[in-house]
């Protein structure tokens, strides 16, 4: 089989060369150490990167009830108070979120591990959104490009075939635009696991995988219990998303903000994203950054007991059973 003019072997090698770690002090990145107690850092899988086990969400910062100075506060402050990761994505807000945070980025861009993802589904749209990501963040690279949505099954499908995004990686790769790869999605585990097995068939490696870990996921299609184990096991670096659902998992009147993001911290998590849209909840999370050791395994057993019967059929994980999250369904022509 021929992919675009290379030989499947060539095709091959160059993926498992794009899994190999970036070099930092080319791209500038500077990986820190924890500054203090109050924001852990974590090792990002087998990157050799140390990220905040805190990571500042991207599509809050782009809302428009937040105007542009006070999103560019707020991301100023997490960064002061330790956190280090940036989230994102090409279609946060018509691409509003983005620019707020290439703008944040002036001068303070040694101190955070930028990342993006992009919806394209073809190589050509892929690396379209990666040069606009860019223009709009004012940086010549991303340090983590994850490939969004990863929600039905015959994205992965997509993902690894001729022509597909994952031959975009690889020329971003080559050219300097990015530095790590990996892949989200919120919809089902089986979709995640599904992608793991394609890259094992292509002999390639994801440097993260994101994914909701919250404390209803545990009970109903857990990516904790069935993704959790593989990226473990292959030093894939874990992001965790949506630990209170975007507000949904507190709607069950169950756990409290506090409980959700210290839940999220005690799995095998690199990072924790989570929206930050007001300095209450900036403390907030990093007050759960620096308390969540606190939680002991009967502290674990009785948050998962007490959100059990409410968690059952993912009444309260919304992003799982409806479409309401999919913003690539609503969008297909963000796919190419």
């Amino acid at each position: 089989m021929e992919t675009l003019g290379v030989g499947r072997r060539e095709f091959i090698s160059g993926l498992a060369l794009l899994s190999l770690a970036g070099d930092s002090d080319r791209h500038g990145f500077t990986s820190l150490t924890s500054p203090s107690d109050e924001m852990p850092y974590r090792p990002l899988g087998k990157t050799g990167e140390k990220v905040s086990c805190i990571g500042l969400g991207g599509y809050h910062l782009g809302q428009s009830y937040l105007g542009e100075a006070d999103a560019i506060r707020l991301f100023h402050g997490a960064v002061d108070r330790g956190i280090n990761f940036s989230d994102n994505s090409w279609d946060y807000n018509q691409g509003e979120s983005e620019r707020r945070v290439g703008k944040a980025l002036k001068g303070y861009r040694q101190k955070v591990f930028v990342m993006t993802k992009f919806d394209g589904r073809t190589k050509g749209s892929a690396l379209t959104q990666l040069d606009e990501s860019l223009q709009r963040l004012q940086v010549d690279h991303v340090d983590l490009w994850q490939f969004h949505e990863n929600i039905r099954l015959e994205d992965p499908d997509r993902f690894f075939a001729e022509g597909g995004a994952v031959e975009a990686m690889m020329a971003a790769k080559q050219a300097g635009k990015i530095r790590y790869v990996g892949f989200t999605g919120h919809k089902d585990p089986s979709v995640h696991l599904r992608m793991l097995e394609l890259a094992d068939q292509h002999s390639f490696s994801f440097d993260t995988a994101q994914m909701p870990i919250n404390v209803m996921d545990a009970h109903f299609r857990s990516f904790e219990k069935e993704v959790v184990p593989v990226l473990v096991q292959k030093q894939i670096g874990l992001l965790g998303m949506k630990s209170m659902g975007d507000k949904n998992i507190l709607k069950s009147n169950t756990v409290t903000p506090l409980e959700c993001l210290q839940y999220a911290l005690s799995r095998p998590t690199a990072v924790v994203i989570t929206g930050i849209d007001t300095t209450p909840i900036l403390d907030q999370a990093v007050q759960a950054a620096a308390t969540y050791r606190k939680l002991s395994p009967s502290d674990i057993a009785r948050i998962l007991e007490k959100t059990a019967p409410a968690g059952a059929d993912g009444k309260y994980e919304p992003f799982k059973t409806t479409p309401t999250f999919d913003s690539t369904a609503q969008h297909p022509e963000w796919l190419g």
